[in-house]
This record gives structure tokens, sequence and C-alpha cells, in this order.
């Protein structure tokens, strides 16, 4: 085992983990979300990476204690099955077990890198291994998209179920005649949350990426909160968000991949790289936009609450602020001052 490090203070402040953390635990609960993300059960992916970072501060001369209960932990969500989600549920927990041993292995081998490149790195290692694996089987990688395709049908009709055990009770049937357009609304709602698989199980790679580079972001943060040896540097806020140029080369290939005939059959990768680098890209624009507007914590409120009221807008332009970011490097001039 490594020498032991001296002790530092736990990283102090729940203000912004929590609420990530509990709406990231919260994601089976919007049906939206569950057909969005690829691993519904998101604490199958938390639980993992923070037993991983447990081990890795044991390793660096933390307590054996925290990282027995957290390993425990771990494998009793790993070896629990979900019936309800058949054979996709053990490809859930595959995944999660795979992620959490790269990204251990990773904090080991690079202790010196930031957070960011360890995640992204463990997260392109569990990929590799993952398709090894899929390419060995006797299926192949036909059956993941059918087993895809399978969860997030049961997803909807459970969340149908639901929606319908609702409706059926006399406080909602008092709303809906005291609000027509209500019924308008439902089933518009459920006209898309229906069509809604057919755009999500294509970009699968890229959704189960991105979900999990938060994953480990939020293990990485817990951690640091409940240990006082680290592994690495705290989570900079969001203003100080940025990563190597050189991933710009990712959008690159994913627009090449799109839009040349003659790369038709790399046309889903192209859509997958594209999806994922471009949610890092408007990440970063985020962090741009939130360094020039250098809000308050209402401001940071109504912020948060446009981009989720005209996403689609707001995401547009998060991504031409972090790709011009690329270029301009905004957070290296100085900030205006009238």
């Amino acid at each position: 085992m490594a020498t032991a490090v001296t002790p530092t203070p736990r990283e102090r402040g729940w203000r912004r983990l929590l609420p990530a953390l509990v709406a990231f635990l919260c994601v089976p609960l919007v049906p939206l979300f569950r057909v969005i993300v690829p691993v519904e059960q998101t604490l199958l992916l938390i639980t993992p990476a923070m037993a991983a970072c447990a081990v890795v501060g044991w390793w660096a001369g933390g307590r054996a204690s925290l990282a027995i209960i957290w390993a425990g932990l771990a494998a009793w969500m790993l070896s629990t099955p979900l019936p309800a989600a058949g054979a996709y549920d053990s490809l859930a927990r595959g995944w999660a077990a795979i992620l959490a041993a790269c990204f251990g292995l990773v904090c080991v081998l690079g202790s010196r890198r930031t957070f960011f490149v360890r995640a992204l790195s463990a997260t392109a290692i569990a990929f590799a291994v993952a398709l090894s694996i899929a390419l060995l089987s006797p299926s192949g990688i036909g059956r993941l998209g059918q087993s895809m395709r399978g969860e997030l049908t049961r997803r909807v009709d459970a969340s149908f179920e639901g929606w319908g055990a609702l409706s059926q009770t006399s406080e909602w049937r008092d709303f809906s005649e005291k609000n027509p357009s209500v019924a308008s609304w439902t089933e518009e709602g459920e006209r898309q949350l229906r069509v809604l698989p057919r755009f999500t199980v294509p970009v699968f790679p890229a959704l189960l990426g991105l979900e999990s580079l938060a994953a480990l972001a939020l293990a990485w943060g817990l951690y640091h909160r409940v240990s006082r040896v680290r592994i690495g540097a705290p989570l900079a806020p969001l203003r100080d968000f940025r990563f190597n140029d050189q991933l710009i080369w990712g959008l690159v290939a994913g627009t090449v991949a799109v839009l040349l005939p003659t790369l038709s059959g790399f046309r889903g990768v192209g859509f997958n790289l594209l999806l994922f680098f471009g949610a890092l890209y408007a990440l970063r624009g985020f962090g741009v936009l939130t360094w020039f507007l250098a809000p308050g914590r209402l401001v940071t409120v109504l912020l948060i609450g446009f981009a989720l009221l005209a996403w689609p807008l707001m995401g547009i332009f998060a991504l031409g602020l972090g790709l011009g970011d690329t270029w301009l490097d905004w957070r290296s001039r100085a900030r205006p001052t009238t």
C-alpha cells in the first residue's frame, strides 16, 4: 500500500452537490427522463463509482472502513437483480461494474490528472472493454440494440400504467374538468413519449457516456465530503469548466461522418460523436456564460429556469459559446468592469 498522506479537511458545501445528487437519483420518477437515460436506476452507477473512490482513497492512506462499507454496498447493488428489466438489467450492472473498475484503475495510475481527464479516460476504456465483450459474445452488438428497445418499451408502458392509475382518481378528474386543455396536453405528451425511443436508441452510446460522466462527478464530489484523504483536486465551479481543445476533433469527426455520403455506414457513429462532444462543449459554453454574468444565487436560479424552459435555444447558444472558447479563450481575458 502507498505511503500514508496527511489528512486534509473534508470538502465543505452541500449547497450545489446535494440538489444535483437528488435530481440525478430522481430520474426514474420523470417519464420523459426514463426514456432518455440508458441506466434508469442511477444509484447503480453512483454506488460502484463511490466504492472505487473509497478504495483508491484507502490505497492513498485513507480509512479501510470507508472502503469496506462502500465496496459492500456496491457488491450488494450489483448482485441484486431487477427482474422487471429482464436481460437489460444484467447489461446495466455489467456496465456499472466495468466503469467503476476503469475509473479506479485510472485514478491509481494517473494520480496527477484532473478529474475530467480521469473520468473521460475511464469512460473511453469502459466502452472499449464493453465493445470487446459484445464482439466476442455469440449474439454480438445486435443484442444490445434489441435489449435497449425492449427496456425503453417497458419503461414507457410502466409510465402509462402509473398515469392511468392517477387519471382514475377523483382529484385528477376534478382537475381535468376545471382545466379542459389538460386532456389535449396529456394526449400530446403520450404521443411524444411513444415516439421518443426511436430517437434515443440510435444515440444510446452517447447518452450512456454522458450519464456515466455525471455519475462519476457526483461520486467524486460525494467522496471528498465524507473522507479527509484526497485522491485529486476538488471539482471546479462550472464557470471554470474547460478541457483540452483537441477534443474539437471529436465534433469534426462526427460532422464528417454525418455529412459525407461515402461514410453513410458510419452515420450512427457520427451522430453519437456529435451528441457527446456537443453536450460537452455546450456545458463549457454554460461555464463561459456563468463567467460573463458572474451571477449571484438568484440570477443563477433564473438562468437555470430559463435554460430548462428554452433548452433548444439555450443549448445552441451555449454550444456556440463553447466552440468559440476553443479559439477565443474568453476567460483568459480581463472581465469588463463597466
